[in-house]
């Protein structure tokens, strides 16, 4: 009975254009703590080992573009959801 009530409600526009646009905004602050964090993690890194420096921030920049693409895709997603 519940699950029906839900399915129900799921189906209706409102509703489904505020989960798509959740979805959108969760991908983008999931992003943005990762690369934050990676940002803080690589900081600390090379303040610990100065001489790693250059292998430390090259890794990073490879990370924080993976992440980057990774949302940029959620969000495309959630943007062909919301106009289709």
């Amino acid at each position: 009975m519940l699950l029906t009530i839900l399915l129900q409600a799921v189906a209706s526009e409102a509703i489904g254009k505020i989960g798509i646009a959740l979805g959108a905004a969760i991908a983008a602050l999931a992003a943005g703590y990762g690369i934050g964090k990676i940002g803080s993690s690589a900081t600390e890194s090379i303040a610990r080992q100065p001489e790693a420096g250059g292998d430390i921030r090259s890794s990073m920049i490879i990370v924080a573009a993976m992440i980057e693409g990774a949302a940029l895709f959620a969000i495309i997603v959630c943007l062909l959801a919301l106009f289709n």
